[in-house]
């Protein structure tokens, strides 16, 4: 394993660097909550689905992150999966009209895709700095520690 230090030609080996092996569990699960996957203090959003430039705490770049269209089909799927279940079990069993299912099945829709599309974009940017996918492998530059011994 290279790691880079200041200076041309990059330097001798030196140790692992942070964050070198990154856990896709924790960095999930930390991304659900909408935290750093890198640290777990910082936030991960800025606003309601905006991704933080950087995190605050620990300094992870996140600018670079594609999480695109997979949080909304994730949010599709899941939200689709139990409106369109609840919808077919309320009318099996109850048969109400269809101003009742309106009324329940349209506000259930609104509050699910609205709960979960959050945690699933940061899940899905967390997904991606586990891998080391767009940009997040790039490592951050060591400073060089004359004191240190190279092996």
């Amino acid at each position: 394993m290279k790691v880079f230090h200041h200076g041309s030609g990059g330097g001798a080996p030196r140790g692992p660097s942070r964050s070198e092996t990154r856990e896709p569990r924790r960095a999930i699960l930390r991304g659900l909550r909408g935290l750093c996957p890198e640290c777990g203090a910082g936030a991960l959003f800025d606003g309601y689905l905006t991704v933080r430039p950087t995190c605050k705490v620990c300094g992870e770049a996140f600018h670079h992150h594609r999480a695109d269209d997979l949080p909304p089909y994730l949010t599709i799927l899941v939200v689709g999966h139990v409106v369109v279940s609840g919808l077919l079990v309320t009318e099996k069993l109850w048969q109400p009209e269809v101003w009742v299912q309106t009324a329940i099945w349209l506000p259930v829709t609104l509050l699910l895709s609205l709960l979960l599309v959050r945690p699933f974009k940061g899940a899905v940017v967390a997904l991606q700095w586990a891998f080391r996918m767009h940009g997040f492998a790039k490592r951050q530059p060591i400073p060089f520690d004359p004191s240190s011994k190279a092996s």
